[in-house]
């Protein structure tokens, strides 16, 4: 392989001939090779728009030359645009805060805007990666502000699937509104319900998680650029960081915002832990609406089987015909894996010390990590499972009308003793419940009717009476 000689404050380094990355990343390039994973492209993107940015306020205010913040902006948008995507080599999990990676995009844009403005790659005349691409700042407030604005970013897509799934269930509610069916508690048979208010609370525990996800949305909004080394501010402009962040928010359409307190912003990094408690509620209550859902279309013969879920391939390799809930199960291997991106964040932002958490490129990986692969099974969850499923109207009705839970609409005529000695006469004996009623003479038939209409049961309100 061809190479160049770039030097750095530690000596010689040989990098590849035709890299846009300098000496800092191929030292991490051979140093780290742990993973073989590199930058999301979200991340990638999060980090140009931060130097392009930070370039264009450092030209507003007269502390970059006007060609050299020009021809920083210039590559940081061909890269935006699709160029170089190939020139980001760090691996994900590389030094501690971040510093690799920093420098690698430094490097990049460095060696492009150089290329712009006449020069040649490696050579750092007319464009310096630590003097001009990182003028007035830091690893220590750039990647976590990256990190930020790319955790942020990709909540866009999430928050789309997140509403498409809370409107299919919803949906389904309606679809199935008028199909009685029995409820459970403990496992065991409960009152009748309806199988369209089943979904719908699924629906609204969806709804209700979102907006868990909105708050921690809203605090990855907040940035700490500006605070240089220590969050103190050392080598930037007064007015720099207010510039950079209206700049931000212009270039990504979000409502980004500085800081109260820079220092607390580069020691602190609760809005990862908000994002991680806000994925990890989501994931607990998916969770368990999946669970419901695999136990509604157990069967075909020997489980529920009150509803089915569309068959997307064969279930078995040996036993012919077997369909398996496949959508269901992949939600849940994926919400499982999201949980454990969210410990392994809770466990980097807790190992914060002192003015620094060096920790966060672990934490960008399983943030991007985390939301990429949620976004993209609740799409296909949606698409290949809830809109397709149907119900078994004929087995609901047939647990509702034999429960012996409907007892219970008893109590209010007979008291919870008697009803109770119903029930068990009726399962002793392989009887219905209106069976022992009218054997007892207990009600007459009318009140009997009104008592256990189902239908009256699934509705505040004391059947029969109002």
């Amino acid at each position: 392989m061809s190479t160049r000689i770039e030097k750095d404050s530690m000596g010689e380094v040989h990098v590849p001939a035709d890299a846009y990355w300098g000496s800092q990343a191929e030292r991490s390039r051979q140093l780290f090779q742990i993973s073989g994973l590199t930058e999301h492209p979200a991340m990638i993107d999060a980090y140009v728009r931060l130097k392009k940015c930070a370039a264009q306020a450092n030209t507003d205010l007269g502390l970059l030359d006007k060609q050299q913040g020009e021809a920083i902006v210039r590559a940081a948008d061909e890269i935006l645009q699709g160029s170089l995507r190939d020139q980001f080599p760090v691996d994900v999990f590389h030094m501690g805060a971040g510093t690799s990676f920093n420098m690698n995009v430094n490097e990049v844009l460095a060696n492009r805007a150089e290329e712009i403005l006449g020069g040649k790659k490696g050579e750092y005349v007319l464009v310096n990666p630590n003097d001009h691409v990182n003028y007035g700042q830091s690893t220590n407030d750039t990647f976590p502000t990256a990190m930020r604005i790319m955790a942020r970013t990709m909540m866009d897509p999430l928050f789309v699937q997140v509403d498409r799934l809370a409107d299919a269930l919803e949906a389904k509610g309606r679809e199935f509104d008028g199909i009685l069916k029995s409820a459970r508690t403990h496992l065991q048979d409960a009152v009748p319900i309806r199988l369209g208010q089943e979904f719908t609370a699924y629906g609204a525990a969806i709804r209700r998680s979102r907006n868990w996800l909105e708050n921690a949305a809203h605090e990855l909004e907040e940035l700490g650029i500006g605070g240089s080394a220590a969050g103190t501010g050392l080598n930037t402009h007064p007015e720099y960081r207010s510039r950079l962040v209206s700049l931000l928010a212009e270039e990504t359409g979000i409502n980004f915002r500085t800081t109260d307190n820079l220092c607390e912003a580069m020691q602190s990094q609760f809005c990862m832990a908000s994002l991680s408690a806000s994925l990890r509620m989501f994931c607990m209550e998916l969770t368990r609406i999946t669970n419901d859902l695999r136990i509604l279309c157990s069967g075909p013969l020997t489980g529920l089987a009150e509803i089915v879920l569309p068959p997307v391939q064969p279930g078995s390799s040996i036993m012919p015909g077997k369909v398996n809930p496949s959508m269901a199960e992949n939600m849940n291997l994926v919400l499982f894996q999201v949980q454990g991106q969210c410990h392994a964040i809770d466990q980097c932002v807790q190992a914060g010390q002192l003015e620094l958490n060096v920790m966060m490129p672990s934490m960008a990986f399983s943030a991007q990590f985390a939301l990429k692969i949620l976004t993209n099974t609740l799409e296909t969850f949606v698409d290949n499972c809830i809109v397709g499923i149907t119900a078994n109207a004929e087995r609901c009705r047939h647990y509702a009308e034999i429960s012996p839970s409907l007892a219970t609409a008893l109590n209010v005529y007979v008291g919870y003793k008697t009803a109770a000695a119903v029930v068990k006469t009726a399962l002793a004996e392989g009887k219905t419940i209106p069976q022992v009623v009218r054997e007892q003479n207990l009600l007459d038939e009318e009140t009997l009717a009104k008592a256990l209409d189902p239908a009256l049961l699934t509705e505040p309100g004391i059947p029969g009476k109002s």
